[in-house]
């Protein structure tokens, strides 16, 4: 596969923003580094998108004019902070729900890696690729490069830190053959546009109109894993544009960050006394 020289990339600038009460700065460190790993070595060379990740501690305003990836304990602690759609320049944002992985008993950095590597493919979450029926038929397939491998099982290490697979331009190529290229990072699919199992993708009719559904590999009703938490890309892929919110000022989401944390421990104290 043809690989994009490097000096030929422009470097998007991410600040990695630990808000959560579950994970330390000291645990969220290592996961950035292993982050900055599989763009350069493992990403960048087949979608051709470059980024540079900046740890940054908690208390600590992120750099002006960066992509924002927050990681969060639920989405309920992201409204209550303020992150919402847009970071306060209106640039893209990813969020990782540390304490819901925790909870579920998946891999946070996995859902790190997932949420960093599709916001870069697709930072507007406007892109997917048609697959025309016939003339008046056809299915949308959303471009989000980890979702049809998601699966923790299907993950990979870079220095001892669990990582997304994630699929390669191929994946979304209908014209391909099975087995006649290389449709993901862990060689793990063998067709374009198929599913691992605990993978899904979301897919839009343009034949009958119906919004944005999810597939999943395994053919079977929606449950509560596959609804989109509010904010999340999946969410906002539903939303119209022009109903996506900015996130508050950083000033104003340090303070409200203090005041949920003391809420918290309010809470703590009373049921230790109870």
């Amino acid at each position: 596969m043809a690989q994009i020289p490097h000096a030929q990339l422009a470097t998007t600038q991410i600040s990695v923003i630990n808000e959560s009460t579950v994970l330390t700065d000291a645990e969220v460190t290592p996961v950035v580094v292993a982050l900055q790993q599989q763009v350069t070595n493992d990403f960048r060379p087949v979608w051709g998108v470059d980024a540079e990740l900046k740890m940054i501690p908690q208390g600590v305003p992120a750099t002006p004019g960066t992509w924002w990836l927050v990681i969060l304990d639920d989405s309920d602690q992201a409204g209550a902070l303020g992150y919402h759609d847009l970071t306060p320049d209106g640039l893209p944002i990813g969020k990782i729900f540390a304490a819901s992985d925790l909870k579920a008993g998946t891999s946070w950095s996995v859902t790190a890696s997932h949420e960093l590597l599709e916001m870069l493919a697709d930072p507007n979450i406007n892109l997917s690729a048609f697959v025309q029926n016939a003339n008046t038929s056809g299915t949308l397939y959303a471009y989000e490069v980890c979702d049809a491998c998601e699966d923790d099982r299907f993950g990979y290490q870079i220095n001892n830190v669990l990582v997304s697979d994630f699929v390669y331009p191929a994946w979304f190529e209908s014209f391909r053959a099975q087995g006649s290229t290389q449709f993901d990072r862990g060689n793990q699919i063998q067709n374009p546009l198929q599913l691992l199992a605990g993978g899904y993708i979301g897919v839009f009719s343009v034949t009958d109109g119906s919004g944005w559904q999810q597939q999943t590999a395994e053919r079977i009703p929606l449950n509560m894993r596959h609804r989109a938490d509010v904010g999340s890309r999946r969410e906002r892929r539903s939303v119209t544009r022009n109903q996506w919110l900015v996130s508050l000022p950083l000033r104003k989401i340090s303070n409200n960050a203090q005041q949920y944390r003391q809420h918290l421990q309010t809470i703590q104290r009373r049921k230790q006394a109870a």
